[in-house]
């Protein structure tokens, strides 16, 4: 779940000493709280009291840190750990205390390549396996190309689940609705697809589509109100920061703020009817990956606001949210904000967040 059920993770036994981070709500302090791991790409607490984290590492590990001691999760899918894809979100839902379901994204080895899946397994009351692993959902067709894989999961208010897929690098299949590419899919817990989807019915459209046009959605989470946001990446500029609307085009790659590494124009501009515009864009890019909207107590003065990692420019974005549009108000950075890919809130409002370059999770608090 991206709002967690956190305890503090001293009594994890893995704290370190803090550094200091200068912001708007004065100097805040930003602590290591685990390390050790091998290109992290997702991360989730367990509720309760010293219950632990689980974080998972691209080449294929699920890892799980409880009072100071690491151990490997068995029982993961197999995964095509090749340029971008590997094993990459992780999400607990709301019911995790009596289901013990852990809700896994990977590249899924497939004929010629691989594509974007989703998966679920029963988490062991010690930490060390998960059982009655399957998938939910496997994107079609496979792409023969290791970028783009999206791959953020988020569980609606209602229960469903989206999705996030890339494009594969594949620019035009993200305006083909008979593929799933390039889209932001919803499904049911037991990988059916909800009657109320938009292209429910439609002999050219893959029915578990909800939102089509995206280039890379790696970071996605709800709003106070339930609204999906996500950020995704562009090509050279125009990176976006967009709200998912059902059915809704996000117009990639016809239209866009960015152009290709070379400099060429993509598409056909800016705007088109009938395509979304994005909340928020940045040019030059940032690279932007995990995305928190924030809802805690810590920091009254950003509820609501909207925290996004960069990769590129090793910080965290917070940007002001007014209906669907979004503004850049504020820099995040510190020596500990390197590739930030994954962003999370504790129980008490801290923030936390995955630095891929430290291979560690770092605590900011007050």
């Amino acid at each position: 779940m991206r709002l967690l059920l956190l305890s503090t993770l001293a009594a994890m036994g893995i704290t370190s000493a803090a550094h200091a981070l200068d912001t708007s709500s004065g100097q805040l302090q930003v602590a290591r709280v685990a390390d050790g791991f091998d290109q992290p790409w997702g991360m989730a607490i367990l509720p309760g009291p010293s219950a632990g984290m689980l974080v998972t590492e691209r080449g294929g590990k699920l890892v799980f840190v409880r009072d100071g001691v690491r151990q490997t999760v068995s029982g993961t899918p197999k995964v095509k750990a090749k340029g971008q894809g590997g094993l990459l979100d992780v999400t607990l839902p709301r019911d995790f205390a009596q289901s013990r379901d852990v809700f896994l994204t990977y590249s899924k080895p497939q004929r010629g390549g691989s594509g974007t899946a989703l998966a679920v397994g029963k988490l062991s009351a010690d930490g060390a396996q998960l059982t009655g692993l399957r998938d939910l959902f496997v994107s079609a067709p496979g792409g023969t190309t290791s970028r783009h894989f999206g791959s953020r999961v988020v569980e609606a208010r209602d229960g469903t689940l989206f999705v996030t897929i890339g494009d594969r690098g594949d620019r035009p299949s993200a305006q083909d609705r008979s593929n799933h590419n390039g889209s932001i899919v919803r499904i049911t817990r037991d990988g059916t697809v909800p009657a109320d989807n938009p292209f429910v019915g439609s002999d050219t459209t893959q029915p578990h589509i909800w939102s089509f046009g995206h280039r890379n959605p790696q970071g996605a989470g709800l709003d106070a109100k339930g609204q999906l946001w996500t950020s995704e990446h562009g090509p050279k500029g125009g990176d976006e920061v967009n709200a998912i609307r059902k059915g809704a085009n996000f117009g990639w790659p016809v239209i866009n703020y960015g152009v290709h590494y070379s400099g060429k124009k993509i598409g056909e501009g800016t705007t088109k009817d009938g395509m979304q515009q994005p909340a928020h864009y940045w040019d030059p890019s940032i690279a932007p990956s995990g995305l928190l909207i924030y809802t805690g107590t810590m920091f009254p003065e950003w509820k609501g606001d909207m925290f996004v990692g960069s990769l590129k420019f090793d910080h965290i974005s917070r940007l002001d949210l007014s209906g669907r549009h979004a503004s850049e108000v504020e820099i995040l950075k510190s020596k500990d904000t390197n590739r930030v890919r994954d962003i999370q809130q504790g129980a008490d409002g801290s923030i936390y967040f995955i630095s891929a370059a430290d291979g560690a999770i770092y605590r900011i608090s007050r």
